[in-house]
């Protein structure tokens, strides 16, 4: 099983979610976090705002992987989130993002918090991974998506990769 998929819970994946902006949506995850794990909404909305303060996390190809570290966090959390209209994240690309891949890490976690970026990078460079993201109304079936690659079926239709 790959890095993400062991940090992300069914529950906290999102789908659809109608937010204004990338600040509304660091809003949102907050309240998810203290709703679904009991952590703080304010801290973990300020700590995106503060990293995405110091440069964008958008990708590229419609994704973005904002990620904080959290004074007192007992482990590793992951959200993710698909946004019904897409929003600027400042991506190099300049184009809006509809995914989302939120990485919640405890101090002092440096080295397991660059595997797990590297990991998403990865993850999402892959073009089947994100269609099928898209083709999925269900969380418990997005999670299992999360869980399966890179060893998702091979759809001999689609491209196998593209670079963010």
């Amino acid at each position: 099983m790959n890095t993400i998929a062991q940090r992300l819970e069914p529950q906290d994946v999102c789908l659809d979610l109608e937010v204004a902006d990338k600040y509304a949506l660091f809003e949102e995850i907050g309240e998810h976090m203290q709703r679904e794990h009991g952590l703080s909404q304010h801290q973990i909305a300020h700590c995106l705002f503060r990293r995405e303060k110091a440069g964008p996390t958008g990708v590229g190809e419609g994704v973005a992987i904002p990620h904080a570290r959290i004074e007192g966090l007992g482990s590793i959390r992951a959200a993710y989130v698909r946004l019904k209209t897409p929003i600027s994240f400042g991506a190099p690309d300049g184009k809006p993002v509809t995914d989302v891949l939120f990485l919640l890490v405890p101090y002092p976690a440096a080295e397991e918090h660059l595997k797990l970026l590297a990991d998403a990078t990865r993850m999402f460079s892959d073009i089947r991974f994100r269609t099928r993201l898209h083709s999925s109304s269900d969380p418990l079936e997005v999670a299992r998506m999360f869980t399966a690659w890179p060893d998702l079926p091979v759809d001999e239709a689609e491209p196998a990769r593209d670079r963010i």
